[in-house]
């Protein structure tokens, strides 16, 4: 640990460097050492198919790193800016780090974690400067949470979505890292300070104003992800982590953290992520992201059989936790209390099941949560109603899904 040296720039270069060259080969290598993993499983499985008993032909031997079955095959659905996590696809409450929910601003940037610093400066009493050597000797915390991205709609009229492309933008892990408030101690942030700038190392130098009571209460400096260093898209090597609080805060690849009296007013959080609401009024730095829930199952493009079906899903809130999940199974006449998978942890995704006979006849099956401040899970036209007929960030509308009397499942908008 050491003090900024007032020379150093703290810009990025637009030249291609020797660093960004190497990180890219070690990518490569990576690639190629999961290729040959999964060819060997193939040929294994090849084998096993010819010789038609599978207990007949040698398996795959230990290898260096672990594969799915090529009988699995859950993806991103993934555009220029993100990609998002096939809910549908997922069990139980954590999401696999490689089906973590992306969103870039400018493209996910190679970083040599020997090389990067993070530098804590501003309303302080001893700016300072961390390698990420330096933040991993200090004591980690870790905890279970989810992430979402505050722009984690989409509906579709002909009802062919599924939920990863509703709100895929959302997923769970468990992060592991030094508390914020670890490092506010450290370099003496002043009573003064009322706001902190977090700033990325990617292209787009990502900044957002964040509240310093935010750094003191559950904040982290991650630099693990599900018990692995956190991942190139997730922010690799360090990123600030902000339990229940929306996705775009949480700056990733973090290099800087300016402590001030007052919020920055940065382009995220004044021509981006701000939200039309009635009266013609502008919400800005809602942070927080509201209770939701979505059946997971069944859901589109799934047919399903009349009779007992399991209905599962997920619910969250960065309110804190969640409290009660209710089922209906008649377009929202009646409703039902499902059952939540333990644990149900604070500001993290819990699953819920409901056991169900159905009787063969079309019908809305729909999810709403409601979380330990009471809030209840709103439907879209009441938001649509709230904000002044306006769309936009923030949404966490009911969802339904509609079964044809063939069992077909189809998006149905509330």
């Amino acid at each position: 640990m050491q003090q900024p040296d007032d020379k150093k720039t703290l810009t990025t270069s637009g030249k291609m460097s020797r660093r960004n060259l190497l990180a890219g080969a070690a990518a490569a290598s990576i690639v190629l050492v999961q290729t040959a993993s999964g060819k060997a499983f193939q040929a294994a499985l090849t084998a096993s198919e010819l010789a038609g008993d599978p207990t007949k032909v040698p398996g795959v031997p230990p290898g260096a790193l672990g594969t799915r079955s090529p009988f699995e095959k859950p993806v991103k659905v993934f555009s220029e800016t993100s990609s998002r996590t096939p809910l549908q696809d997922l069990q139980g409450m954590l999401t696999p780090s490689d089906l973590h929910y992306e969103r870039h601003h400018g493209g996910v940037p190679a970083i040599d974690p020997t090389k990067h610093e993070l530098v804590i400066h501003g309303m302080v009493d001893k700016p300072m400067v961390f390698t990420v050597a330096d933040l991993k000797r200090f004591p980690s915390v870790s905890r279970i949470a989810f992430l979402e991205c505050s722009g984690n709609y989409r509906g579709a009229g002909d009802g062919k979505i599924r939920p990863q492309e509703i709100c895929g933008l959302t997923s769970q892990s468990e992060w592991t890292g030094v508390a914020l408030s670890t490092l506010f101690r450290e370099v003496g942030v002043s009573p003064k300070a009322s706001w902190f700038l977090a700033e990325g190392g990617d292209a787009a130098v990502m900044t957002r104003s964040v509240p310093v009571h935010k750094g003191w209460d559950d904040a982290i400096i991650a630099y693990a992800q599900n018990g692995e260093a956190i991942r190139p898209e997730q922010g690799y090597p360090v990123r600030l982590f902000l339990p229940g609080w929306e996705g775009n805060a949480n700056v990733k690849w973090l290099r800087r953290i300016e402590l001030a009296d007052a919020p920055f007013m940065t382009r995220e959080e004044t021509s981006k992520y701000t939200e039309a609401v009635g009266g013609g009024k502008i919400r800005q730095f809602s942070f927080t992201m509201d209770a939701r829930s979505i059946i997971t199952y069944p859901s589109y493009p799934a047919k399903v059989e009349k009779g007992w079906i399991e209905i599962r899903g997920i619910a969250w809130s960065g309110r804190g936790k969640v409290v009660r999940v209710e089922v209906s199974t008649d377009a929202g006449k009646t409703w039902h209390n499902a059952a939540l998978q333990e644990p149900v942890l604070d500001k993290a995704i819990a699953a819920f099941r409901y056991l169900w006979n159905w009787d063969g006849n079309p019908t809305e099956i729909m999810s709403r949560t409601v979380d330990e401040t009471g809030y209840v899970q709103p439907f879209l036209k009441q938001l649509v109603a709230a904000r002044g007929g306006n769309m936009g960030y923030h949404f966490n509308p009911v969802t339904a899904w509609y079964l044809q009397q063939d069992g077909q499942v189809l998006f149905k908008s509330t």
